[in-house]
């Protein structure tokens, strides 16, 4: 078996949908890498959650961050959105930047792997700091009565 390259084991948790605002773009590298340059110059770093939305049925790449009550995203060009919620199989990625953005499509595959997706959903980016992503991988989980 291949080393992981994600950090730990693989957890499940649950999210509730989140209101955004947000860009989209390509999912391809150099417009993704223009998406986040742009997005981050309009909103800023500070105080923000940084996320990113993958919808591999649609080849789209959606920067976002969560909609505080003093913004206003049409002055800056942008739209409300949702970064919906549900159960997602969360891995963790560590290390520095770029080298850390370069696992980011490794580590999702080994997600992929080990899970049943729910392809209705987007795969997530969750940035946490800046040597620290989350990959969250949308999934079905069976009810078990709670």
């Amino acid at each position: 078996m291949a080393d992981s390259v994600l950090h730990g084991t693989p957890d499940r948790i649950r999210r509730e949908d989140v209101p955004v605002m947000e860009r989209t773009g390509r999912d391809e590298l150099p417009e993704m890498q223009e998406l986040w340059a742009d997005f981050e110059g309009l909103v800023g770093l500070r105080g923000r959650k940084m996320y990113a939305r993958a919808d591999e049925r649609e080849g789209t790449y959606t920067v976002c961050t969560p909609v505080k009550p003093e913004d206003e995203p049409a002055r800056y060009g942008l739209v409300v959105g949702t970064l919906p919620g549900g159960w997602y199989l969360r891995g963790r990625l560590v290390g520095e930047p770029p080298g850390l953005y370069g696992r980011i499509a490794p580590g999702f595959d080994e997600l992929l792997a080990a899970a049943r997706v729910d392809e209705e959903r987007p795969l997530v980016e969750f940035y946490r700091r800046y040597d620290q992503v989350e990959l969250w991988l949308p999934i079905h989980v069976q009810s078990t009565g709670d």
